[in-house]
């Protein structure tokens, strides 16, 4: 899996450790003398530093690991950003340990909030573990259960679905329970309302979770709208408190909180090759990737300038065809966002088609994930997506939502932009977002 290798001579390690690449990024797996042995499998900002504390012999006593003698082949990969050297290291200790990888790798599966469907009367608990038949049941991810069940709570603060975990044999002679009496649970447990009813509940609930809020926003906002509109000032102004009482709730849950048989997303990330942005897509429970886009002939604005009217948007070079597979003509520069023809702009569409050939390559079918890649992958999306805004490196987009759920190219290509102009040096883009060369 990892494209290059090297062999390693305990006798003169020296000369192996100088062929290493100094300074970047990578994946590394060290081996013994048995091939079929388990091997070391590490990530490091720096190859070579980190391979010499492993492998220089030491003077004196010293409680650093030490692995010279053990060690015949060094294998490693150079990565552009964590969230590749992550999903690499994830790759490489699935296939050397199976499902302990997740323990290895300190992998916690998100929480997320189930939806009882199959159940005649639904009701909602938290779960780590969703089934793939109950997928679309399932609303997540949240980063931990605390804040999935804190959700959940305010969600059923709204209506009236009840809480109670035992499975329901509706009878008058039912004794029913606090909410019951509180006013705030249908009580299908002692009959208090038709099953009709409480199934119609039951699908404002799903469809509220589905879509973050916005079916029980846009039914309060007509409501409230029509009320102002007959003068009733009171009725509207309840309406309005109500409104903003949803909207807290929905502020709970990010934008990636949707069914998991629902749940794309597309990663962008740094690339080691300076004249690419590598790409990832999550779909069907699988991260996919790295894909490499080519942002040869792009424009690449500089949004620390303040400049947004004429390079507002990606803007792709007259075309010149390029070697790469990539389908699309774009400019040759050999600086992302250069061309040799500064003075003609061709159409936008052009990176729109490179980045759906990019897109379409990703999601070609494939076998389904199992359960450890699922829980892993999952996990890794969780735990990068919820980092602090500040330490969260990379852009991520989620399709629009509809029947087909296309994705948002031209926002798609604002965020490689944005991607690609932090692997710059801040001298090589201009106040406008074009390169020195190009004005």
């Amino acid at each position: 899996m990892l494209n290059q290798t090297l062999p390693f001579d305990a006798a003169n390690p020296a000369e192996a450790l100088r062929q290493l690449p100094a300074r970047k990024a990578a994946v590394f797996a060290l081996y013994g003398a048995d091939e079929s042995a388990e091997p070391y499998i590490g990530t490091t900002p720096d190859l070579r530093r980190r391979l010499e504390r492993l492998l220089r012999p030491a003077v004196g006593q010293t409680r650093r690991l030490q692995l010279v003698s053990r060690v015949r082949r060094i294998a490693w990969q150079i990565t552009g950003s964590e969230f590749e050297s992550l999903l690499l290291q994830f790759c490489l200790l699935e296939q050397a340990y199976g499902a302990k990888v997740l323990e290895r790798m300190h992998l916690r599966p998100p929480a997320f909030v189930r939806f009882h469907g199959g159940n005649p009367y639904p009701r909602l608990t938290i779960t780590n573990r969703p089934s793939l038949k109950e997928s679309q049941w399932a609303f997540g991810p949240f980063p931990s259960r605390t804040s999935a069940e804190r959700y959940c709570e305010e969600v059923l603060k709204l209506f009236l679905l009840r809480r109670c975990e035992e499975n329901l044999d509706p009878h008058p002679s039912h004794p029913g329970c606090v909410y019951s009496e509180m006013k705030k649970c249908l009580a299908p447990c002692y009959q208090g309302c038709t099953d009709e009813r409480y199934a119609e509940e039951s699908d404002a609930v799903r469809s509220f979770l589905a879509t973050r809020g916005e079916s029980k926003l846009t039914i309060i906002g007509q409501q409230r709208d029509h009320a102002s509109e007959q003068m009733e000032f009171e009725a509207a102004a309840a309406l309005h408190a109500q409104f903003q009482r949803v909207e807290s709730v929905r502020a709970l849950a990010a934008e990636i909180v949707r069914p998991l048989s629902e749940l794309r997303a597309c990663f962008f990330q740094v690339s080691a090759n300076p004249e690419e942005v590598s790409v990832f897509l999550y779909e069907n429970g699988e991260l996919r990737g790295p894909a490499p886009f080519s942002t040869l002939g792009m424009r690449i604005q500089n949004e620390q300038s303040g400049s947004s009217s004429l390079f507002a948007q990606p803007m792709a070079i007259q075309p010149v065809p390029e070697s790469e597979p990539q389908g699309s003509p774009s400019g040759t520069s050999s600086t992302p966002g250069t061309s040799s023809q500064p003075g003609r702009k061709a159409n936008r569409d052009l990176l729109e088609a490179r980045l759906e050939s990019v897109l379409e390559s990703l999601a070609a079918t494939r076998p389904q994930p199992n359960a450890t890649t699922r829980q892993g992958h999952l996990a890794l999306v969780t735990r990068w997506y919820y980092r602090p805004q500040q330490k969260r490196i990379g852009e991520i987009c989620f399709p629009h939502t509809g029947e087909n759920q296309p994705w948002p190219l031209k926002s798609m290509l604002r965020s490689i932009g944005r991607v690609a102009a932090a692997s710059l040096s801040p001298a090589s883009l201009s106040p406008a977002g074009l390169p020195p060369t190009s004005l």
